[in-house]
C-alpha cells in the first residue's frame, strides 16, 4: 500500500508492508496533523493506537516510515536525532517499522516544527 504525505514546502510518497499497524492507519486515513522535529526525525501525532509489533526497532535507516506506539504518532527519521550515535537514526524507543519513503529521505528536512502535515492513502 502506498501513502501520499504533504507539508507547506513539500510532499513525498511511501511504500508501507501489510502489517497489523500499516492496516490500522490506512483505516484511519486521511489525517491531518501537526508536524513536530526532533533532530533529523519528523513525526506527529495519528488517531491510531496501537501495540508494539514483533520486530519494533529504535535503530532504523534514514527514509524508514516507523510507528512510535508509545506516542501513537508516526516517526519520519532521516538523520541522527539528539540520542543518535554518530550518524544512526536512533528513534526514542523501540518503534513498528511499517515501510520506506519512495523518495530522498532528505525531503522531510523542508519540513518545519509546526507545519500542517496531511496523510492520505495514494488513490483515494
Amino acid at each position: 500500500m502506498q501513502i501520499h504525505i504533504t507539508w507547506p514546502a513539500g510532499h513525498t510518497t511511501a511504500t508501507l508492508d501489510e502489517t497489523p499497524t500499516s492496516k490500522a492507519l490506512a483505516g484511519a486515513l486521511p489525517i491531518t496533523s501537526t508536524a513536530r522535529t526532533w533532530g533529523q526525525e519528523v513525526y506527529f501525532d495519528t488517531p491510531v493506537t496501537t501495540a508494539l509489533e514483533a520486530g519494533a526497532r529504535q535503530v532504523v535507516e534514514p527514509g524508514t516510515v516507523a510507528f512510535w506506539t508509545e506516542g501513537d504518532a508516526l516517526a519520519l527519521p532521516y538523520g541522527p536525532t539528539p540520542i543518535s550515535r554518530g550518524e544512526e537514526c536512533r528513534l526514542a524507543s523501540p518503534c513498528n517499522v511499517l515501510g520506506r519513503l519512495d523518495d530522498d529521505p532528505d525531503i522531510l528536512a523542508t519540513v518545519r516544527d509546526g507545519d500542517p502535515i496531511r496523510v492520505e492513502l495514494v488513490g483515494s
